[in-house]
């Protein structure tokens, strides 16, 4: 029987998304207009967080987070390595040095004690990376940065929709920064936004995005005007309107996508629960947290053959991440090696993520599942 493949994750686009694009696309503005600062309230009115700027992508979003936060030469930013990359590289592009802090070995969160520990006279931020979606210790961590005065950012690009004791992720940290890639939870095509509560912040991430310049060109218009002044060097982050009404689209249904998303992750769960002789271990789920599952991640002693045994069978799993720290790049140009950040090390060697999305099926769950049991049977 052909199947079809999966991948590890999607976009899911409906006739209400592309009504919202087309609208955008026959109105006056194509961007800076009106449906970015309303996708902005939009993420802010869902989240809880005053202030929000709408960029590129993800890693634009991060890289306006170090500029706000005056990072540069000399100032070190402690980061997890269990992350993509840009988590880190965003820390480089503003002159610092990122600092990497193992993670906790069932989450593979970064652990707060290593973050302690990691913690030097030059240290001016910590970014904690809320992996494959499930929110960090941020109590913990807001205690470290306070009582060292440091920033906190929050590198959600994994868990919009997601929550922990009580509060939303958009307000846990001094910077929340969110991605909305296809694969991700809602999203814009590319795109990305930074969150906060602090109107300092907003504003200059706002000037930054739009090359450092102090008004856009919607403001201008409001009133009649023209005149602007560089005050910053700043890029040109910006995102179009076409994007953010989409966005706006797809924000309207993350609630029912997240609980889809846990409802997938709990078939899984008990799947491996009831097959333990398959050696497949889910990565923890802290009780105090609502998990948004954007990768769906288990530990696998055969990672490697297992990979391509469903990859051979239609099935798109993949591996998130090679830990940043031991990317020929950081080697070369940092000094980074082997047994720096030892959990993540040995996590790396077993983790694979399956697929999860929320147009994915009961039956193509039971597809991926019934191809790791043969698997494991046939070895």
């Amino acid at each position: 029987m052909n199947y079809k493949f999966l991948p590890y994750g999607r976009q899911t686009i409906d006739d209400e998304d592309i009504a919202a694009v087309v609208a955008a696309l026959r109105s006056d503005w194509l961007t800076t207009g009106p449906a970015v600062a309303g996708f902005e309230s939009a993420v802010c009115a869902y989240t809880g967080a005053e202030h929000g700027i709408a960029v590129s992508n993800g890693t634009a979003a991060l890289h306006a987070a170090m500029f706000a936060l005056g990072i540069g030469q000399g100032d070190e930013v402690i980061v997890p390595p269990m992350t993509f990359a840009a988590s880190s590289n965003c820390v480089l592009y503003q002159g610092g040095t990122p600092v990497f802090a193992d993670v906790a070995p069932e989450t593979l969160l970064i652990d707060p004690t290593a973050v302690e520990a990691a913690i030097t006279p030059r240290t001016k931020a910590i970014i904690a990376v809320d992996y494959a979606g499930q929110p960090c210790d941020w109590d913990a961590l807001r205690d470290i940065a306070d009582r060292r005065r440091l920033h906190l950012v929050a590198d959600s690009c994994h868990s919009i929709g997601g929550g922990y004791r009580g509060q939303k992720v958009g307000t846990l940290a001094d910077i929340t920064v969110f991605s909305f890639h296809p694969v991700k939870h809602i999203t814009t095509g590319e795109g990305g936004m930074a969150v906060t509560k602090d109107e300092a912040l907003a504003t200059r991430m706002r000037t930054f995005r739009g090359h450092g310049i102090t008004t856009t060109a919607t403001e201008r218009e409001k009133i009649g005007g023209w005149f602007y002044e560089m005050v910053d060097l700043g890029y040109n982050y910006r995102i179009t309107d076409f994007q953010c009404a989409l966005g706006i689209s797809q924000l309207s249904k993350l609630d029912a996508w997240v609980a889809r998303r846990n409802t997938l992750a709990h078939f899984y769960d008990i799947f491996f629960a009831a097959h333990p002789e398959m050696g497949i271990r889910p990565l923890k789920r802290n009780e105090d947290t609502v998990h948004a599952y954007h990768l769906y991640v288990v530990k696998h002693p055969q990672r490697d053959t297992t990979f391509q045994y469903l990859r051979n069978n239609g099935v798109g799993a993949n591996i998130h991440y090679i830990p940043v720290h031991l990317h020929p790049y950081y080697r070369k140009n940092l000094g980074a090696h082997e047994g720096m950040c030892p959990v993540a090390e040995a996590a790396y060697r077993e983790i694979l993520t399956l697929p999860l999305w929320p147009s994915m099926t009961d039956a193509d769950v039971t597809r991926v599942c019934n191809l790791l049991r043969a698997y494991s049977h046939g070895q």
